[in-house]
């Protein structure tokens, strides 16, 4: 897989223009959460071609329509890369782009990568990023545009299990909540997401690096997401492609059948071809998502 992102991204960065996004900002004011302080300094986060390695400072980064287009919508972006990576340019900055074009505030959020050499538990750190992100969006929302009731998330890959996770695990909150801010996502979108940690389903790397190499049952029932679904669970849109051969295809088809039998509002695309990895392939796969978007949110409280 990381070969295949390594040359996947080499070419996305010749075809992307440069990019100047209107604001980035630092996830947390003061001390990270669940960090190793001392260490934290002898890890060196790195960029390059399109992707972060070894985070250590998680951010956000801010892309808003232009005035008069603003649909009110907003969207945290976690990017995929394995938990190893996070391919940051290629799903990240230019699906922001994309939505901003179309009205959707979109942030891209830079995640730590678990590593148990910067924190003290390394598979709930990730999550507490995005809690962090949709916090910190709803509580500016006046500040950037946003409707705080249409405030989802979207996740590529392994950013696909992250966003899914925020999007079931938002009642416990892992990060200071001091004004009660609900972490709840308003909605959801997963693109050829791991959802499932099971032996049988789950993306293998992606699982060593969040839980390790044996985990607790207890462990991957938790971060198995088509398990932790209930009615409470935001409306959710979900594309895969039917031959994805690093993330198989049934990870979504599971989330889907979980989100139905609890009857929360869903809807699925998936493709016959297109691997994975296909957005960057496939032109137009974004129009029926701007739409559910749209739909999702038009009823949204002011």
């Amino acid at each position: 897989m990381k070969k295949e992102l390594l040359i996947l991204f080499a070419f996305i960065l010749v075809a992307l223009p440069s990019v100047g996004a209107q604001e980035i900002i630092p996830l947390y004011n003061g001390v990270v959460p669940n960090s190793k302080t001392a260490e934290t300094t002898l890890v060196k986060e790195s960029f390059g071609n399109g992707m972060y390695r070894n985070v250590t400072t998680p951010t956000l980064e801010v892309f808003l329509p232009e005035k008069g287009k603003e649909t009110g919508a907003a969207v945290v972006i976690c990017p995929g890369g394995g938990y190893s990576v996070i391919v940051y340019s290629g799903e990240g900055v230019m699906n922001a782009k994309e939505l901003a074009k179309n009205g959707v505030a979109a942030f891209v959020l830079k995640y730590r990568l678990p590593d148990d050499a910067i924190m003290n538990d390394k598979s709930i750190g990730p999550l507490q990023d995005a809690q962090q992100a949709i916090k910190v969006v709803r509580e500016n929302a006046a500040k950037w545009g946003v409707n705080p009731n249409k405030i989802g998330i979207m996740g590529f890959s392994a950013g696909g299990h992250l966003a899914s996770t925020e999007a079931t695990h938002f009642k416990k909150a892992l990060i200071d909540n001091a004004n009660n801010t609900s972490l709840r996502p308003d909605f959801q979108v997963v693109v050829y997401p791991v959802i499932s940690m099971q032996e049988k389903l789950t993306h293998r790397d992606s699982r060593t690096q969040l839980l390790g190499n044996s985990p607790k049952q207890e462990t991957v029932d938790l971060f198995s997401n088509e398990l932790q679904v209930d009615a409470t669970a935001p409306p959710a849109y979900i594309t895969h492609a039917a031959d994805d051969r690093t993330v198989d295809v049934d990870n979504s088809i599971g989330y889907f059948e979980a989100l139905r039998h609890n009857k929360v509002p869903v809807e699925m695309h998936i493709y016959p071809k297109g691997g994975h990895g296909f957005v960057f392939r496939q032109q137009g796969w974004m129009e029926p998502l701007l739409k559910w978007i749209e739909s999702t949110t038009s009823s949204a409280a002011k």
